[in-house]
């Protein structure tokens, strides 16, 4: 199949503009007569139903907790990007744009990054007059400070909560709505199911979480807002009901999935402590301002921090990357600290970290300063860890965080399937292989407030819908599938829990589809994968109870469809001969042990097509053309 990226005409900086005025609106008489589905309430989605619901559309917004303000994008914590320029170091929409593609290692689309770059400036503006308590300077000023993969301070942040205070200016305008009446919502809900009639999205399948009870849905378009898919590796720094199943069951009904194998490790967590651990714990990126990265030098030193030397401690970051130090992209410090660990220079009982030290900052700063800049975040420190960091070193080691990967979409974040759109972090659309750090709050809040509104008008304009009900026959088939599947899970009646198979699957695709990939290795997960998979359709064990709450049966469904998608996501690894951004492949490496991307040949999106049950998938691609950035080895020495 041809992709249709969609990306208007024009001069890069016009772009958007343009496309904004050539596109179709909807007047607000007939706005009220659509009706748009809105899955998830995170930052896309909960800005996105604000939005729609503000100018008039009839909203019917779906969220998998009991409370929309519990979306995983709460867990955010350094800071949110934007090119303001406010701290007069050089900072700019271009810079920003470059910064990204360049910190993407190229693998993303020029035009999305740039209008990302583009409307971060109107992000502030929007959360500022929301009232999100962003940090000030003393003349009142919003603050900034340094995130990875830049030379300027562009993240604003609010403490270490910055991802709950933007998030609760999103639930209070989407909330606003509610009461006004244009916004229903649908709490402690999961989707399950896509309806597709007459090739359009036209409606979703739900399951209620506290009665058991499938649902239907109608309307004219559906907005997918359902975060990423980190979980597929059972130890993450994703909340536990985080989970792939809406865009995964989008993509068994034709949406293609973009990118599948680039998979974002954050550098910056506390390590794993014990074997049956559920899930990891994220360490601000905005730490690595303040705190030096270091091992000791020679190998096996298992001695206090305190007791070696400065001669005899190796700042890794510092001496390989004099330019950027401790403020690397997370790939590149992700990576060397695995490079260390492997080198036996870890610290810690297991070997399986490195230090994070800010012995430096408060002899300079003073303990009140960097209490002032971090003491939420060291607080939460030493409550999991029982370890003082303003007094020792704290240690961190890499953990899956992000994924850039997520279904194709085109210029105006609609998927294959015509009205299907996807925001956020379920699409795949402006990473490219590695996320900047302060990105991700950026992009969720940009397409729900400033692209979608104009994007979905056009798309509603365009487009003639005739009158549905849930009464329909493909909601029928759609319906009856979904309870199908419900009781094949249910009469299985084995004897391992739903836990073990997923923390198997975890281990699979740590070890061989993780921070280092190799061709044996990949190879040798899409054998034992599929292994894994077969065993659990004949021996998972769930409580017969779908009527009522039942946290084991959501989570079968959950893995059910985390072990397709590791195969696809291994899949899309193999057949990717470079390295590049997240994505290491270890043929593939500069003599210095840097990611090398082979442009010639993978300059290109790889959008997985969906072919039946037991069937290879179809790969397609879309080329990748850079004409305003200079393409290069991504340095930052």
């Amino acid at each position: 199949m041809s992709l249709d990226s969609k990306i208007p005409s024009g001069p890069l900086a016009q772009k958007w503009d343009q496309h904004k005025f050539d596109m179709k609106l909807v007047n607000p008489a007939n706005r009220r007569k659509y009706t748009v589905l809105v899955v998830g309430t995170g930052l896309a989605g909960a800005s996105a139903a604000a939005s729609l619901g503000e100018l008039g559309y009839n909203v019917k917004s779906f969220c998998i907790q009991d409370s929309p303000r519990r979306a995983h994008s709460i867990a955010a914590q350094g800071g949110i990007n934007a090119a303001k320029n406010y701290s007069n170091d050089g900072d700019s929409v271009w810079r920003l744009f470059y910064d990204t593609i360049k910190g993407g290692d190229y693998r993303a689309r020029e035009a999305n990054v740039y209008r990302l770059a583009q409307t971060s400036v109107n992000i502030i503006d929007q959360c500022v007059a929301q009232g999100v308590p962003f940090a000030r300077e003393y003349g009142g000023q919003l603050d900034n400070r340094s995130f990875g993969g830049a030379q300027v301070s562009r993240t604003f942040y609010a403490r270490g909560q910055t991802g709950q205070q933007l998030l609760l200016g999103a639930y209070g305008s989407m909330m606003r709505q509610v009461d006004q009446g244009t916004v229903q919502l649908f709490a402690r809900r999961e989707m399950l199911d896509l309806v597709v009639i007459d090739g359009k999205a036209r409606g979703i399948i739900t399951r209620n979480l506290v009665t058991g009870e499938i649902e239907s849905h109608a309307g004219d378009a559906v907005l997918l807002c359902t975060g990423g898919y980190g979980n597929v590796y059972y130890l993450s720094t994703n909340a536990k009901n985080s989970n792939a199943t809406a865009a995964w069951r989008c993509y068994k009904r034709g949406a293609f999935f973009g990118n599948p194998c680039y998979t974002q490790i954050h550098p910056t967590c506390i390590p794993v402590s014990g074997e049956y651990q559920a899930k990891l714990t994220l360490m601000s990126e905005s730490l690595r301002n303040d705190g030096r990265v270091w091992v000791p030098k020679n190998k096996g030193d298992k001695r206090s921090p305190d007791q070696i030397p400065e001669d005899e401690r190796d700042y890794y970051l510092e001496r390989k990357y004099p330019s950027f130090g401790n403020l690397v992209p997370r790939d590149v410090a992700s990576r060397n600290a695995k490079m260390v660990c492997d080198e036996g220079r870890g610290v810690g009982e297991s070997g399986l970290s490195v230090y994070l030290d800010f012995r430096d900052a408060i002899k300079r700063l003073g303990e009140d300063t960097i209490r002032e800049r971090y003491g939420n975040l060291f607080d939460m420190y030493e409550r999991i860890t029982g370890e003082n960091p303003y007094k020792v070193p704290m240690r961190i080691y890499p953990a899956v965080h992000y994924t850039m990967g997520g279904l194709w979409v085109d210029y105006n974040l609609q998927s294959t399937i015509p009205g299907l759109f996807v925001l956020g972090e379920a699409n795949f659309s402006d990473h490219g292989a590695n996320r900047l750090g302060a990105s991700a709050l950026m992009q969720g809040l940009a397409d729900g407030y400033f692209v979608i509104p104009y994007t979905l008008a056009n798309y509603l304009a365009s487009n003639s819908f005739s009158k549905i009900s849930t009464d329909h026959a493909e909601f029928i088939t759609v319906r009856e599938g979904v309870e199908n599947l419900t009781k094949k899970l249910l009469s299985i009646n084995g004897k391992k829990t739903v836990t073990e198979f997923h923390r198997e699957l975890g281990k699979i695709m740590w070890d061989y589809v993780g921070m280092g990939r190799t061709e044996s290795g990949l190879k040798h997960a899409l054998q034992e994968i599929p292994k894994l998979r077969e065993e659990f359709w004949k021996n998972v064990l769930i409580p017969n109870d779908p009527q009522n709450l039942n946290k084991n049966l959501e989570f079968a469904g959950r893995v059910a469809d985390f072990l397709e998608l590791g195969e696809l996501m291994a899949r899309d690894a193999l057949h990717r001969n470079e390295s590049c951004g997240g994505h290491f492949r270890e043929e593939f490496q500069t003599p210095e042990g840097e990611a090398q991307r082979d442009d010639g040949n993978f300059s290109y999106v790889a959008a997985w097509e969906y072919t039946g049950e037991n069937k290879e998938p179809v790969l397609n691609k879309e080329p990748l053309d850079f004409e305003n950035v200079h393409v290069s080895q991504r340095s930052y020495k």
